[in-house]
């Protein structure tokens, strides 16, 4: 057994748990974003109904998810208070929990397991939804990408948890 650097125990100390705040699908291309109390999630492709998870079949972006503090973030360097949800078209907003601290490892909401796959970048669909330096403003403030791991029902109030790092964590989330 390997010892533990400093780093790798700096990173493993996340006992901060956060909360599932919102949950949004997208039934069609450019469709409006519905709020829902809960969605099925299955392995491989993301959320059950959103449009956008049969796009992802297979690939690291099935779900994507960004902080509640950071929708509040944006919104004051665009000079509008904090932002809706569904402008920033993310499956799944959390509160209390550094999401960029999941780099590298897996993490559950409620009963489904994820795997941090990468940042979510922003496109420029976000300048049309927030206006004019939208998508400026959402630089680092996107959230993550994952991909399932293992399938189930989230539902808002669901915890948020890290996993220590080690086993199958995807080493390439930046």
């Amino acid at each position: 057994m390997t010892a533990k650097t400093p780093l790798e125990d700096l990173q493993n100390a996340l006992p901060q748990q956060g909360v599932v705040v919102w949950i949004g699908l997208s039934s069609g291309h450019r469709s409006l974003i519905q709020a829902v109390e809960e969605a099925e999630v299955l392995v491989g492709t993301g959320l059950v109904g959103d449009h956008h998870s049969q796009r992802r079949k297979g690939g690291k972006r099935q779900v994507t998810l960004i902080q509640a503090e950071h929708l509040a973030a944006v919104g004051e360097l665009l000079h509008r208070g904090s932002l809706r949800p569904e402008e920033v078209r993310r499956n799944i907003v959390v509160r209390g929990i550094n999401l960029l601290a999941l780099k590298g490892r897996q993490f559950q909401l409620g009963e489904i397991l994820l795997e941090c796959t990468g940042p979510c970048e922003p496109c420029s669909r976000l300048e049309e939804n927030l206006g004019p330096g939208g998508w400026n403003a959402m630089r680092g403030h996107g959230g993550i990408t994952a991909r399932v791991l293992e399938g189930g029902t989230v539902r808002v109030g669901d915890p948020v948890k890290a996993l220590p790092i080690g086993g199958k964590a995807v080493a390439n989330c930046e």
